[in-house]
């Protein structure tokens, strides 16, 4: 693809490797529509739409949304964007997805994968807070709210969830990555996977960017430190 094309790209970490914040620079520098399947989720419920109510109708009922509407939810906004570029965070989870994706031609041009050691992970964890009603995730150690236990957006309490404790976070990083290995070797099999390694977002964003610029002009000239 030239440097003028259309850049359709997906990004892939285990949580806690600053996959939030290294999409919201990619979206910022390649304005790319970003595209992430929780936000989805929350905005077609919020809506009330024909999709939302049926996701709202498993969640009520404490049940996992099923793959098939997942599918529904992503496909209908890629469909939106053929001429866009799109940045997907979230999806696909499982390989049957993956294989999907790429069959209804929205084979992404490149897979961003975000290598962050797991101890790394775990010790930025105990300093995470989060907006429950919107899913925004702070942090004390690096992307600070601007009050304390406080939203930025809504002034709405932060919580610290129970199941950021150190055990439990490398069960939950350990169980991802035997769900994701399948789905990592099947972008890398097609040639698509792009691996970045380091410890902290910061430290691997320029190797990201530089990268993404020779798939497509960024209309952002911003450098990050």
């Amino acid at each position: 693809m030239g440097v003028s094309g259309i850049l359709r790209a997906l990004i892939m970490g285990a949580p806690g490797s600053g996959k939030g914040t290294i999409a919201q620079r990619i979206i910022k520098d390649f304005d790319m529509k970003y595209l992430a399947s929780g936000d989805l989720l929350r905005n077609e419920i919020a809506k009330k739409s024909e999709i939302g109510l049926k996701c709202e109708k498993y969640i009520k009922s404490g049940s996992l949304v099923p793959d098939s509407v997942i599918d529904e939810l992503i496909f209908s906004n890629l469909q939106n964007l053929k001429s866009e570029c799109w940045l997907l965070d979230g999806f696909p989870r499982t390989l049957e997805q993956a294989e999907k994706l790429c069959g209804r031609s929205f084979t992404p041009d490149i897979v961003i994968g975000l290598n962050v050691p797991f101890d790394v992970i775990i010790a930025r964890v105990k300093g995470r807070w989060t907006h429950v009603p919107s899913g925004r995730v702070y942090n004390e150690d690096f992307n600070k709210p601007k009050v304390l236990g406080r939203d930025d957006v809504t002034g709405e309490p932060l919580i610290q969830r129970p199941d950021d404790q150190p055990e439990t976070v490398l069960a939950r990083l350990q169980l991802h990555q035997r769900q994701s290995q399948p789905i990592i070797d099947f972008f890398k099999n097609k040639g698509l996977l792009t691996e970045f390694e380091g410890k902290t977002s910061n430290e691997m964003w320029p190797h990201i960017r530089k990268h993404l610029t020779t798939l497509c002009k960024p209309v952002k000239e911003i450098k990050y430190t």
